[in-house]
């Protein structure tokens, strides 16, 4: 996992308190195995949004990095 943006730096933070409340907003990035919807197993770049005593909101894949067969 990575930082993308901390505090003031997260643009959506305002709509984020709104949604979901108080906290120390961070956009993160990772990788992880997901699966298709045609059962394709692939490598992905996930990016979110977190906050202490929150936790992970609004996961999206960002690009697909390399793909295996069923």
């Amino acid at each position: 996992m990575e930082t993308i943006a901390a505090g003031r730096s997260v643009k959506s933070r305002l709509r984020l308190v709104k949604l979901y409340g108080f906290g120390g907003w961070m956009k993160r990035k990772g990788f992880a195995q997901v699966r298709t919807s045609n059962g394709t197993i692939a490598h992905a770049e996930l990016h979110w949004y977190e906050a202490h005593g929150i936790g992970k909101r609004e996961i999206k894949i960002k690009r697909y990095l390399q793909a295996e067969s069923p």
